[in-house]
């Protein structure tokens, strides 16, 4: 008798214990993508995990250092992260197969537009050429081969009219490109990346640079062949004698999520990063242009249910 009630006793204390674990929430591992830990994507990745981890329930995020937007989308297509930083003009070509991808990467939905990242064409400031067109003939730097500068290099060529043909094109990263720019070795750079930019003002402190405006025929043009540019304007004093603003085009680094992610899970993710905006600031400045009321500036690839969700919501359309 007395062994069978404590054979009971066992049986019932194992049920509760069951039981009991059986109400504890799971917690949900995320891995956000990023790139260089000396980039903006790092830090700014770092920021929202924080977010995350303090404001929505059971969840556990974790910022990852990779090789920025080319590698993400990769990442994402193998299921190996939940959240990428990613520029829009790479995920467009990741959804359709294009430039760098020869499959197409079909499980990514985008969450927000974050800021924008502009291109920028160096030159000299004592150069000779005032537009696009008159590179003819020139050194180019147009970014490190298979990236996103490059192939912007190309579109933006192709839309005044030239090809790698008009040009001694030279694929250079931007490290590269400050180097051989200061020992006069190229006579242009192309760079897509926040304003200011880094290489740019180091450059500029051993030799007068001048950033080439993009004419507003070739924006146009620009604009309807490959909707993930926009017109936009590096404000006056952004760079060392910089004295008046200049018209180009960026592309936006947006964060995307793995489309099977959880609907829910995404709307308190992307309610997060709206309703704690300031904090994200605090990490990096370039979190002020996360913006509600334009959530999706440049956005081409289908949007997550979970971010459409709270876009509705808000009535953002």
């Amino acid at each position: 008798m007395k062994r069978s009630t404590a054979l009971l006793l066992v049986i019932l204390l194992a049920v509760g214990l069951v039981l009991s674990g059986c109400g504890k929430p799971k917690t949900t591992q995320i891995t956000i993508a990023t790139g260089g830990t000396a980039g903006t994507y790092y830090p700014l990745g770092g920021g929202m995990a924080q977010v995350f981890n303090n404001k929505v329930a059971n969840v556990n995020a974790t910022a990852q250092s990779t090789g920025a937007s080319v590698e993400n989308m990769r990442l994402i297509g193998k299921k190996e992260v939940e959240l990428s930083f990613v520029q829009n003009d790479i995920a467009h070509y990741a959804f359709n197969g294009q430039e760098a991808f020869k499959e197409k990467i079909g499980n990514i939905a985008a969450i927000a537009t974050l800021y924008p990242e502009i291109v920028q064409i160096v030159v000299p400031a004592d150069s000779p050429a005032q537009t696009v067109a008159d590179l003819k003939g020139l050194k180019v730097s147009v970014g490190a081969a298979g990236s996103g500068t490059e192939a912007n290099a190309r579109q933006i060529l192709a839309a005044a009219g030239l090809t790698y043909n008009d040009i001694e094109e030279q694929f250079l990263s931007f490290a590269e490109s400050a180097d051989q720019f200061k020992d006069k070795l190229v006579d242009a750079i192309f760079i897509t990346s926040g304003v200011p930019n880094a290489a740019v003002q180091d450059m500029s402190t051993s030799r007068p640079v001048r950033i080439l405006p993009i004419a507003d025929d070739i924006i146009a043009k620009l604009t309807a062949d490959y909707p993930f540019f926009s017109k936009f304007e590096i404000p006056a004093n952004s760079y060392k004698d910089q004295a008046a603003p200049v018209v180009t085009v960026a592309v936006q680094a947006i964060l995307v999520a793995e489309k099977d992610l959880d609907a829910d899970l995404v709307y308190k993710l992307t309610k997060a990063i709206y309703e704690n905006k300031e904090e994200l600031v605090t990490v990096n400045a370039k979190a002020k242009n996360i913006n509600l009321e334009k959530p999706l500036t440049g956005v081409t690839i289908p949007v997550h249910p979970g971010a459409e969700k709270y876009y509705k919501e808000k009535g953002v359309k």
